[in-house]
């Protein structure tokens, strides 16, 4: 992975002087803004999305074949991002200018200047067509996500392998899942709808997702979610991790960025106490030791997948760090659903 970095930032210099070529000689297609995430708390937006061109997708679907996905997977990461475009962000009488950077990726983090912003619902996003862009829609809306109540919990999730089953600890089988299947025939644990919307109370509770997937995958793991019937929250995802070379390696490397997408979610919602939820097929367990260390007083309880042998020195090592019955190494979400009637008094 560590070469694989390296290589990306050899070659970036010429993708990002490829694509402004493309842009300077009018090649450029009809560009779409993908919005991933707007959240808002009590004094701060966080605004995060992307320019691309706005290639052609089918929508997916339980009949396609193998043959149609990996066609559709291919598309998905062949598509070009668009970096230095300019996007006007409006949020009351905000009106700011955010910038691709070299993966067309845009973020915003502001502070909330008057009273009219921080009860703004929406927020409206629309390219500044220079230089021959185009945009294929004038502008978007998106509704801004705000928790203004104390919940009994919130849930933070992992998803490779605690709730859809993608094979991460086996390179081979992944790869395969991911470019042969689709959000309608790629499948989740059994019975992970149901621990969710007990946890989340039918998905009345904030639900977040945290995973080493790559943003590509955003309209999948969305798709997937709603077809599934799991509880939607905002998705983060890995960032700097979108070519086409890169399928087989989403949701590995490092998972540093984990730990500062979750404290970050602790830090933007300081009132929300959390339930962790992952699997110990990667660093899930580490993860969340670190968390309950910088966060002693958040953690409600860990609900972790049980991959492969057990680890009993890596059980202790996180069994340490909270009380007794508020840690569940589980095989399989019946068991998780009665430890946490039991132990969550739901």
């Amino acid at each position: 992975m560590k070469q694989f970095y390296v290589f990306r930032g050899l070659t970036w210099p010429f993708r990002y002087l490829f694509s402004l070529l493309k842009r300077k000689l009018g090649k450029l297609d009809v560009l779409r803004i993908e919005v991933f995430v707007v959240l808002g708390n009590d004094t701060h937006l966080f605004v995060k999305g992307r320019v691309v061109e706005a290639y052609k997708q089918s929508r997916p679907s339980g009949k396609q074949n193998v043959f149609h996905n990996i066609l559709a997977t291919l598309r998905r990461y062949a598509g070009s991002s668009v970096p230095e475009a300019k996007v006007k962000l409006s949020l009351g009488k905000l009106n700011t200018i955010l910038i691709t950077d070299e993966e067309g990726v845009f973020e915003r983090y502001h502070e909330f200047e008057n009273e009219e912003e921080k009860v703004a619902h929406d927020i409206e996003l629309s390219l500044i067509e220079e230089d021959g862009l185009k945009a294929e829609k004038k502008f978007i809306v998106k509704s801004v996500l705000r928790f203004h109540k104390t919940f009994p919990r919130a849930l933070i999730s992992d998803i490779d392998d605690t709730i859809i089953i993608s094979k991460a600890t086996n390179i081979q089988e992944k790869f395969w899942l991911s470019v042969s299947k689709n959000a309608y025939t790629r499948r989740p644990f059994p019975g992970v709808s149901e621990f969710y919307r007990l946890l989340s109370s039918n998905g009345v509770y904030p639900v977040f997702y945290v995973s080493s997937s790559d943003w590509n995958l955003f309209d999948l793991i969305k798709d997937f979610m709603n077809y599934r019937n799991i509880p939607k929250g905002p998705i983060l995802l890995k960032d700097h991790h979108m070519s086409l070379r890169n399928i087989w390696k989403s949701g590995g490397g490092s998972h540093d960025h984990k730990v500062d997408k979750i404290s970050f979610l602790m830090n933007f919602y300081p009132k929300l106490n959390f339930v962790l939820i992952g699997d110990s097929g990667q660093h899930d367990p580490e993860i969340y030791a670190e968390i309950i260390n910088k966060y002693p007083e958040r953690v409600e309880a860990v609900y972790i997948r049980q991959v492969g042998e057990v680890d009993e020195i890596r059980e202790k090592e996180l069994n340490a760090l909270l009380p007794a019955n508020r840690i569940a190494w589980v095989k399989n979400s019946t068991e998780a659903i009665e430890h946490a009637k039991i132990y969550l008094d739901l």
